[in-house]
């Protein structure tokens, strides 16, 4: 057969629905997991969008051609299915998901036994070329799809992160985006004292309120504008399969997700005394200095969810912490998660008994930061080679662990390539002095725009 599998990409698979990525390629696929795995049971799970159901069927039908049984676990978020994967007696899962692309989209997040990630390095480049060929010997007999409601567990895991007689009553802007944290949500809501203003709630595939996705500008006046009108403590938006979530204080304002992974770093040091916590190098004197002043100890990784994960699995660390909002816990198998963050978030407001804005208003203070700012350019390795010859001389240190990092001693900043497109991406943070930051990320942004 040998037809060539666009939809397989860096760490999971994403394509356009039915050209990239259909049924027939979904069945494939299944058969292809099985073998390379050698399984004998995988658990399956799907988020909400509209192809999801049949792809997952198709993918279904491939495992149990195999002779390897399904557990079937139904609609649900990607952190669901990698807690089963850890939870039950597996040897793998597939969660049928493209999170936050277009509606045209869909897509698969695999893990091995353990919610161990499979991604290029780690055996997808394996299954796809299995995939391709299309070789497969079906099983004598098929296996069977055994149904299992896995939340109630789920759930109750949840609660191993917090101390809930700790928390206090919190009035909670929360919007789904019409993905599928809302279900999450309402089973959470009668075991917390917390109030929920419910925003685009309902689980909808159609995307009545534009796609699931928190980092577009675009997005978030729907969350800020209830945080206003509500008098809410917080809000919390989530990507489509929830395994992101992002934050807002009482204001409306929108927190960096860089500040989240210093907060988040505080609290499990504050329960994990001299716990090791892994960061990526985008931005990092914030996390850094709140280990230091913890006793713990932060340690730099290259970003993407393999790198993070076999990190801290090396170092044995609590917690790891993306500023694009992946936060990824020791206890949850390594994986990421978009609920436990933000349960932890308000364990912390209830504890200090303050507001997220003040919880955050000395780290914004002391390590102001531009923020994530993408250019597209013609040739970024020769922008990259450009921007080391100009500011290598001065830098107290330069990096090269992603992209490259500049330490200029009072700022500094990282540039690094983007490995699907002609884009590179610009973080800068300074010490203490929001005017250099801006001034160094102006100048910055000058060199690029000419390249």
């Amino acid at each position: 057969m040998n037809q060539a599998l666009q939809c397989f990409k860096a760490y999971d698979i994403r394509g356009r629905v039915p050209d990239q990525l259909n049924e027939q390629i979904a069945y494939r696929i299944g058969c292809a997991t099985v073998q390379f795995l050698g399984a004998k049971k995988i658990v399956v799970g799907h988020d909400i969008r509209l192809s999801s159901t049949a792809l997952s069927n198709a993918l279904i039908d491939g495992i149990t051609d195999m002779g390897a049984d399904v557990l079937h676990i139904g609609r649900c978020g990607t952190e669901e299915v990698y807690f089963a994967a850890f939870d039950q007696p597996v040897d793998g899962g597939i969660c049928v998901t493209a999170s936050h692309n277009p509606m045209d989209y869909n897509g698969m997040k695999f893990v091995r036994e353990g919610a161990k990630p499979i991604s290029g390095d780690t055996g997808l480049k394996q299954i796809q070329a299995l995939a391709e060929a299309g070789e497969f010997s079906k099983a004598p007999s098929k296996g069977k799809v055994e149904h299992l409601d896995s939340r109630p567990a789920y759930v109750a895991h949840l609660f191993n992160y917090i101390d809930s007689t700790a928390l206090k009553p919190l009035k909670i802007v929360v919007n789904a985006g019409n993905g599928g944290a809302g279900e999450v949500i309402d089973a959470l809501e009668g075991k917390l004292p917390f109030e929920f203003i419910k925003v685009h709630h309902r689980p909808d595939g159609n995307f009545p309120n534009g796609i699931p996705n928190p980092l577009l500008v675009e997005n978030r006046p729907a969350t800020a504008e209830a945080v206003v009108a509500h008098g809410a403590d917080l809000g919390i938006a989530w990507d489509g399969d929830f395994d992101r979530c992002f934050f807002f204080d009482s204001k409306g304002e929108f927190i960096e997700g860089y500040y989240v992974v210093g907060l988040l770093a505080d609290a499990f040091l504050a329960k994990h005394p001299g716990a090791k916590v892994v960061h990526d190098p985008r931005l990092i004197w914030n996390t850094q200095a709140i280990c230091e002043r913890a006793g713990g100890e932060a340690i730099q990784s290259k970003t993407g969810h393999a790198f993070i994960k076999e990190r801290m699995r090396l170092e044995d660390a609590v917690y790891g912490g993306e500023m694009s909002a992946h936060h990824y816990f020791r206890d949850f198998a390594y994986c990421d998660s978009g609920m436990i963050p933000w349960l932890l978030v308000c364990e912390l407001m209830c504890r200090k008994n303050t507001s997220l804005a003040e919880l955050m208003a000395a780290c914004t203070a002391e390590f102001p930061c531009s923020g994530e700012i993408n250019r597209q350019v013609s040739d970024s390795q020769a922008l990259l080679d450009t921007m080391a010859k100009r500011y290598s001389a001065d830098a107290i240190s330069v990096d090269e662990t992603d992209g490259l990092s500049f330490d200029m001693g009072q700022w500094r900043f990282n540039l690094r390539r983007s490995n699907t497109e002609p884009v590179v991406r610009l973080n800068v943070e300074s010490r203490g002095d929001v005017e250099l930051m801006a001034a160094k990320r102006d100048e910055l942004l000058a060199l690029i725009d000419k390249a």
